[in-house]
């Protein structure tokens, strides 16, 4: 049958304790989407799948190719920008409020049951 090893974590079985526990998931909630290294490239990547946001990129390039040029580059640029930042920061302070919520959570004292 099944059966699960249970070793305190406790002085001489320490060294004993942190071999086992590698093997196992450990418990915590991660709820968050982003972490400190990929929140921009994956930022702008979940922003890109917007159709919107694929139009002005497209005006944007459009704008770059001298026979077409509309406007000046830089005010092409302005709207795009605009929104890619303030939907990141949202987004940021979003996934910022997640993290602090799952920290709370995961030390939160537990009562375990014994016979």
């Amino acid at each position: 049958g099944k059966h699960r090893i249970v070793i305190p974590c406790l002085g001489h079985f320490k060294e004993e304790y942190e071999k086992i526990s590698k093997l196992y998931m450990n418990n915590r909630i991660r709820t968050t989407k982003y972490t400190l290294w990929n929140f921009l490239p994956r930022n702008l990547f979940e922003q890109f799948h917007r159709v919107a946001n694929l139009y002005f990129l497209f005006l944007v390039i459009l704008n770059w190719v001298p026979m077409v040029e509309a406007f000046q580059k830089e005010i092409t640029m302005l709207p795009l920008v605009a929104v890619l930042t303030i939907i990141a920061v949202k987004d940021g302070l979003e996934d910022y409020s997640k993290y602090k919520m799952d920290k709370r959570i995961n030390n939160l004292l537990t009562k375990v049951y014994s016979r």
